[in-house]
């Protein structure tokens, strides 16, 4: 039987995770197909091409064009240095000789005899990717990069900021509804992953990224909070390039919210733990979720067993993402197959939800994701 597609996330303890690493560019594939690997370990590398500089040189000695080639003390693949002489006059009677110097350090790329231009470029920049996870290597991605595989603990959020970091686990919050403020921090802390409770504060992120943690995670966020530790409004599109030192996920929504029991047990439970997070979101084609993965030994019969393929069933825990119950979790206890008609007059498919005080609500299925666990 056909089914609507059902958003979810998942906060699984127990999973398979395929990772996939590859470069901007092509390059070289430094590790085997089979190789054990850890996250820090560099699996493939490149060099991005340097930053161009264009010189007129033509201009600059008041010469034709054509005459540069003979004028040029730097010829196309020659190193040079800043402020080092590329080109020159002959001069007068072999003095009073017009130069022009690099404006860079790098090496004479190409030069043009038609219109009098040299262009520079700076030395190439080296990009290393690492495999993020310990796992395995199950694939070689010919010059892009490999395929890294590993069982254990997947949690993602709802939204975060910041790139790939690894830390240990360091539960700092007592509850779920405790909020993540600047005095709980400490410098003990410094590389470590702190685990919050319903909300952290801009000033506690600030605090974080002095102290040299590496991640905060935490049920809810002001957008406030993040203009104000970033200088600016932060587009939800996507993220994880911001310069700021720390990455923060956001496991619950906007303002403040309680991390949902499940996430905060498991999250209780790694502690102490190595974590592989990213705060990377994307919200559109291709959605990108924020991430903490714990590499963990998994037996058969301990993998998740539920699948967010398979639709909505009985029994399922889910979100709601929609007004008037947004951010409320509770279970799956009836589906039923006949349209029924809401408040737009429009006819869909419904579900009833039990929430965490038995309170029971009827809902259209588009205004839940389920947490796949």
């Amino acid at each position: 039987m056909a089914h609507a597609y059902t958003p979810g996330l998942k906060v699984t303890a127990k999973t398979k995770i395929v990772k996939e690493r590859r470069l901007p560019l092509k390059g070289e594939v430094v590790v085997a197909k089979g190789q054990k690997v850890t996250g820090d370990t560099v699996v493939a590398r490149t060099a991005l091409p340097g930053n161009v500089a264009t010189v007129n040189v033509g201009q600059l000695l008041g010469v034709l064009a054509s005459d540069i080639p003979e004028l040029m003390i730097k010829k196309p693949g020659e190193p040079i240095k800043k402020g080092e002489v590329i080109a020159q006059t002959r001069g007068l009677f072999g003095i009073f000789k017009s130069k022009v110097a690099s404006p860079i350090t790098g090496e004479v790329e190409s030069i043009s005899p038609i219109t009098g231009q040299v262009i520079l470029r700076e030395p190439p920049q080296p990009v290393e990717v690492d495999a993020y996870v310990d796992g395995e290597v199950v694939e070689i991605l010919a010059n892009e990069g490999v395929i890294v595989e590993t069982t254990g603990s997947l949690i993602q959020g709802i939204f975060g900021f910041g790139g790939e970091r690894r830390g240990k686990i360091k539960l700092l919050a007592a509850s779920p509804d405790e909020v993540l403020d600047a005095f709980g921090l400490t410098p003990d802390m410094k590389g470590c992953v702190v685990v919050g409770g319903s909300l952290v504060t801009a000033e506690a992120i600030q605090r974080g990224a002095e102290l040299g943690i590496c991640g905060l995670v935490v049920g809810g966020i002001e957008d406030s909070s993040i203009k104000q530790v970033l200088g600016y409004d932060i587009g939800v599109a996507i993220t994880g390039t911001e310069p700021i030192s720390l990455s923060v996920i956001v496991t619950e929504g906007f303002g403040k919210m309680p991390m949902a029991p499940r996430t905060f047990e498991l999250l209780s439970e790694l502690d102490g733990q190595r974590a592989s997070i990213n705060g990377a979101t994307q919200i559109r084609a291709g959605v990108i979720r924020p991430e903490i993965i714990v590499p963990r030994e998994v037996t058969g019969k301990e993998r998740s067993k539920g699948s967010l393929e398979e639709g909505l069933k009985v029994g399922m825990q889910v979100r709601i993402i929609r007004e008037p119950h947004f951010g409320g979790i509770g279970t799956v206890v009836n589906l039923p197959v006949d349209l029924e008609e809401i408040e737009t007059e429009s006819k869909v498919r419904i579900l009833e939800v039990e929430l965490a005080g038995k309170e029971r609500i009827r809902l259209p299925r588009a205004n839940v994701e389920i947490i796949e666990a």
